[in-house]
C-alpha cells in the first residue's frame, strides 16, 4: 500500500466502527478513525509496516482511550460545577425565605417618618398624626382643629410630598410589597 486512499479506502469502515464501539459518538469516532489512518499512514511512510492493521488497532485504542478520557474530566468538570450551582442556590434560596421586609426596612422606615414629621410645621404635623394615626376623617379633623376641609386637606398634601420626598429610595420597595399584600394576601 503506497497510497493513503488504499489505506483509507480499505481500514476507515473497520477503524470508524471500532472507535464508535467505545467512543459511542459518530463525530469523535470519525476523527479517531480518520487520525488513527492518518498515523498509520505516516508510520507506514517511514518504515515498513508488515502487519497493519494490528498497529492500526492499536492507535485507535489510545486515540479511544484518550478521548474517553477527556470525556471523563470534561463530565467530572461539569458535576463539579453543577454541585457548586447547586449548593450556590440552596443557600440562596434559603436566605431570600429568611428575608423578612419588615424587619429590615421597618425600623429604618419609621426613623424616617419620625424625623420627618419633627421636621414639618406643628399644625401639619398634627392634622397628619390625626388623620394617619388617629383615622379621623378630614371633617372631623377640620371641626377639631378650626380649620376648612380644603385647609385640613393642604396640610395632609403638604405631608405626604414630604414623606415621599424622604422616603424615595424605599417607594419601590413599598410599592412592590403593597402589591404583593393586595394581590397575593
Amino acid at each position: 500500500m503506497k497510497h493513503f486512499t488504499d489505506i483509507y479506502r480499505i481500514y476507515y469502515r473497520k477503524s470508524f466502527l471500532f472507535a464508535k464501539s467505545y467512543v459511542h459518538d459518530d463525530l469523535a469516532a470519525e476523527d479517531i478513525a480518520s487520525e488513527a489512518l492518518i498515523k498509520l499512514w505516516e508510520m507506514m511512510k517511514q518504515e515498513e509496516v508488515l502487519k497493519p492493521l494490528p498497529l492500526l488497532l492499536t492507535i485507535l485504542k489510545h486515540k479511544s482511550l484518550d478521548y474517553m478520557r477527556s470525556c471523563r474530566i470534561r463530565n467530572e468538570a461539569i458535576s463539579s460545577i453543577e454541585d457548586w450551582q447547586q449548593r450556590e442556590l440552596t443557600i440562596r434560596i434559603s436566605t431570600l425565605q429568611a428575608c423578612d421586609p419588615d424587619e429590615i426596612f421597618s425600623d429604618e422606615i419609621n426613623r424616617i417618618v419620625q424625623n420627618t414629621l419633627t421636621d414639618l410645621p406643628e399644625q401639619t404635623r398634627r392634622v397628619f398624626q390625626m388623620s394617619r394615626f388617629e383615622h379621623l376623617s378630614v371633617k372631623e379633623i377640620a371641626e377639631k382643629m378650626n380649620l376648612s376641609v380644603k385647609g385640613v386637606d393642604y396640610h395632609i398634601s403638604k405631608a405626604l410630598k414630604k414623606l415621599r420626598i424622604s422616603l424615595r429610595d424605599y417607594l419601590p420597595l413599598l410599592l412592590y410589597l403593597v402589591r404583593i399584600v393586595i394581590f397575593y394576601p
